[in-house]
C-alpha cells in the first residue's frame, strides 16, 4: 500500500479528532469546574445536529453559516438547564446527580425520535465531494473546514479561560468553590455560565460533525462514551487535555481501521484507553490528586 494513503489517513484523523476534541472540552470544562458528570453529553450533541439538519432543509442555510445560531441556542439551553435543573441536586449523593443526567439523556433521545424518527439523516453540502490536493496529500475539503472551525473554536475556548475575568473568576469557582463565595462572587451565575459553554462547545461540534456523520436519534450515547474516553485518556478537567485525547483517538480510530479493519476502531480506542489507566492514571495532562 503506497504510503501517501497513511499520511491521508492520518490527516483525515487528525481533522475529525479536532471535533473530538473541541466536543470533548464542553465535557471536560462542565466536570472541571462544577464537578458534574454530564451523562447527557452526547444526547445534547445529538440536539444540535437536529437544529442543523432543519436550517439546512427548512431553510437551506450552509452549517457553517448556521453555526453561531446552533451555539447561541445550544449555550442559552445549556444555561437554562444548569440553573433551573441541575443546581437543585447538587448538593445530593453523586449517583442522584447521575441518574438525573441519565434521566435527561433519555428525554433528549425521546423527543427526537418522536419528531424524525429513526432514521439516519444528513446534510448534503454542494462542496461534501471537492478536496484540496496538496502534492501527493488529499485533503477532504468538509473535514479541513470543520476541522478549523473545530481548531479555532478550541482556541477561542482557551484564551477566555486564560485571558478574561468572567473565565478566571470560573477557574476560581472551579478551584474552591467556599473561597469563591468568600469573596463575592455569583456561583451560581457562573455554574450556569460554564455548564452553557460547554454547550455551546457540543453546538458547535454538532454543526460540523453532522457534514460527516448522519444522525439519528440514538447516535448521541456512543458520543458520550468517546467524550468519556478522551477526557479521561487526556486528563479529566484538562482543557488542553481533552483537546489532545481527541487528536490522539481520532488519529489513532483512523489508523486502526486501515491498518487492521474499520470494525476494530472502536477496540482501539478502549485498548488506549486501557494503556493510560495502566500507566498514567491520571491522564496524559492531568494533575496527580493529592
Amino acid at each position: 500500500m503506497p504510503t501517501e494513503i497513511y499520511f491521508n489517513v492520518a490527516i483525515s484523523g487528525l481533522l475529525t479528532g479536532l471535533i473530538y476534541g473541541l466536543s470533548a472540552l464542553g465535557l471536560s470544562v462542565i466536570f472541571g469546574v462544577i464537578r458534574i458528570v454530564n451523562f447527557a453529553h452526547g444526547e445534547i450533541m445529538v440536539l444540535a445536529m437536529f437544529l442543523t439538519l432543519v436550517m439546512f432543509r427548512r431553510l437551506g442555510i450552509d452549517p457553517l453559516i448556521a453555526l453561531p445560531f446552533v451555539a447561541v441556542v445550544l449555550f442559552c439551553f445549556g444555561y437554562l438547564l444548569q440553573d433551573w435543573v441541575i443546581r437543585r441536586v447538587a448538593h445530593v449523593a453523586d449517583h442522584f446527580q447521575f441518574l438525573l443526567m441519565a434521566a435527561i439523556a433519555v428525554v433528549l433521545i425521546a423527543v427526537p425520535l418522536m419528531i424524525f424518527g429513526p432514521d439516519a439523516q444528513g446534510v448534503n453540502v454542494p462542496y461534501a465531494y471537492d478536496s484540496f490536493q496538496i502534492g501527493p496529500l488529499i485533503i477532504d475539503k468538509v473535514r479541513l473546514y470543520a476541522g478549523v472551525v473545530a481548531l479555532i473554536g478550541s482556541a477561542a475556548m482557551f484564551a477566555f479561560f486564560k485571558y478574561t475575568d468572567t473565565g478566571k473568576a470560573i477557574r476560581a469557582c472551579g478551584d474552591n468553590h467556599t473561597g469563591a463565595l468568600v469573596v463575592g462572587l455569583n456561583v451560581r451565575h457562573l455554574f450556569a455560565l460554564t455548564f452553557a459553554i460547554g454547550c455551546a462547545c457540543l453546538g458547535v461540534a454538532g454543526a460540523i460533525l453532522i457534514m460527516i456523520v448522519d444522525v439519528h436519534p440514538y447516535l448521541g450515547p456512543p458520543y458520550t462514551l468517546l467524550a468519556f474516553i478522551i477526557v479521561i485518556v487526556g486528563g479529566m478537567g484538562s482543557l488542553p487535555g481533552a483537546l489532545l485525547g481527541g487528536i490522539l483517538i481520532g488519529v489513532s480510530e483512523a489508523m486502526a481501521g486501515i491498518i487492521l479493519q474499520p470494525s476494530l476502531k472502536t477496540a482501539f480506542s478502549f485498548a488506549l484507553l486501557i494503556l493510560v489507566l495502566l500507566f498514567r492514571p491520571q491522564g496524559l495532562l492531568g494533575k496527580v490528586q493529592r
